[in-house]
């Protein structure tokens, strides 16, 4: 059985390590780059994975599936945080791509990932203010759109909050699983957040290992061409060749 005040406590205690509020919405792949010893890898994962998490003594590393849309992966990200802090059964975990769904851990880890990027408190109180404002009772899709928006988490992680916060039930949620990208633009939104990440930007990684590369050559422990060939399997060309763009972008 989920102990959700548990799960609560846990994301907001996470939230307040890393220097975020308990209310506002996270731009979790910036913060997730200031913990300690971690990895972050995008790769293409295939349809059943959504990320995978190897907690290790010195380092840890986190891999996001960077086929789906960038609203599941920031969800995907918060859900892997869960396994890297507060999951002591698995070093190594892998994360199936249905929410809610798994044994009891990945269920926790679901949960946890819905409270750190859309917090209690800071849900409650907006749903109230915007049912006032627009003086409704029920919420719609373009409702649920905005509280998407808002946090920055996908259309289904949003039903699935809703749902476990009895805004909506399971068949008002199932209606609305379709149609959001047409609904997002034409009220004005961002339809990015239901997009996976463009071809050709799908394998990166940031983090401790590019970091740790770097220390390794300015120490002499390895020759620039091993340095390169590190930075190379990474995915990351743009340091071994130069980032060309750089020239013609303005940096104020």
């Amino acid at each position: 059985m989920l102990d959700k005040m548990d799960l609560s406590n846990k994301a907001y205690r996470l939230r307040k390590q890393i220097g975020e509020d308990e209310y506002s919405p996270i731009d979790i792949f910036h913060v997730v780059q200031n913990i300690d010893n971690l990895t972050l890898v995008h790769y293409p994962l295939g349809k059943n994975i959504s990320g995978l998490c190897y907690r290790g003594e010195k380092s840890s590393i986190i891999v996001i599936n960077s086929e789906m849309s960038l609203g599941r992966q920031r969800f995907s990200l918060a859900h892997e945080l869960y396994h890297l802090f507060f999951d002591d059964d698995k070093v190594t975990t892998v994360s199936m791509t249905q929410i809610g769904k798994g044994d009891l851990n990945e269920k926790k880890a679901d949960q946890f990932a819905s409270y750190f990027l859309v917090p209690q408190q800071s849900l409650y109180n907006r749903i109230r203010d915007y049912k006032n404002k627009h003086n409704i009772t029920n919420l719609g899709l373009e409702d649920i759109v905005n509280f998407e928006q808002y946090y920055g988490v996908s259309h289904k992680a949003m039903l699935f909050r809703l749902v476990d916060e009895s805004e909506i039930d399971r068949e008002q949620s199932s209606k609305m699983e379709s149609g959001v990208v047409e609904v997002a633009a034409r009220l004005g939104y961002d339809t990015s957040l239901y997009l996976p990440t463009p071809e050709g930007k799908r394998m990166n990684v940031l983090g401790h290992y590019i970091s740790m590369s770097e220390k390794l050559l300015e120490r002499e422990f390895i020759s620039c061409g091993k340095y390169e060939e590190l930075l190379l399997d990474a995915f990351r060309d743009d340091i071994v060749f130069g980032i060309k763009e750089e020239e013609s972008v303005y940096i104020d």
